[in-house]
Formats: structure tokens, sequence, C-alpha cells
């Protein structure tokens, strides 16, 4: 007589079931620090594996997922929060530094057109 499947996979967790309660239990073992050593870990194999046109890729396809999902007040605030932060975290120098950087650049750019 034939197996019936059905009642056999009614018994069955799903594979997002079981990813699910397998992160909920890792979760409630584990601290900050594991999930930041193995984030150090992931990050450190994965820049071994890839070249620099893969994170370029990658992080086109964020930038484009960002701008579909947000506004122009979003990039208005993380613009503004970002440079708050920067202006706390340097001096007068650093801006005529990169003042200067950036003339220059710009000057290489009309000198080559």
């Amino acid at each position: 007589m034939a197996r019936n499947n059905d009642n056999n996979n009614e018994n069955k967790m799903s594979l997002e079931e079981a990813g699910r309660k397998g992160g909920e239990t890792t979760a409630q073992n584990h601290d900050k620090e594991f999930y930041q050593e193995i984030g150090k870990k992931g990050g450190e194999a994965t820049a071994e594996s890839h070249n620099k046109e893969f994170y370029q890729q990658i992080g086109q396809k964020g930038g484009e997922a960002t701008a579909e999902n947000h506004g122009e007040d979003f990039y208005q605030e993380i613009g503004r929060k970002g440079g708050e932060a920067t202006s706390e975290n340097h001096d007068k120098e650093f801006y005529q530094e990169i003042g200067e950087k950036g003339g220059n650049a710009r000057a290489e750019q009309n000198d080559n057109n």
C-alpha cells in the first residue's frame, strides 16, 4: 500500500520556521560580542574572496534600493547628521585640507577638459 506523504508533511517544520526558531535560540544563548565577532569574521572572509567590483556592485544596488524607499527629506536628515558628527570630530585644519584637496581636484579636472 502506498504511503500518504501528505500526513508526513503536516508534521514537518518549514525551513523558514526552523530558521526562525534556531535564530531565537542562538539569540538567547549569545551576547552582543558574539555577534560582533562572527560579523567581523564574515566580513574578513568576504573581503578575501571578493574584489573591488563586487563591493561597487553591492553598494550601487544598496544605493538604488535606498533611493527607491526614501525621499529628499531622508537624505537631508542623514546629511545634516553626518555634517554634525564630522564637525564634532574635526577642527578647522581638517576643513582647510579637504577644501584644498577638492580645489586641486577640480582644477585638474578643468585642465583636462
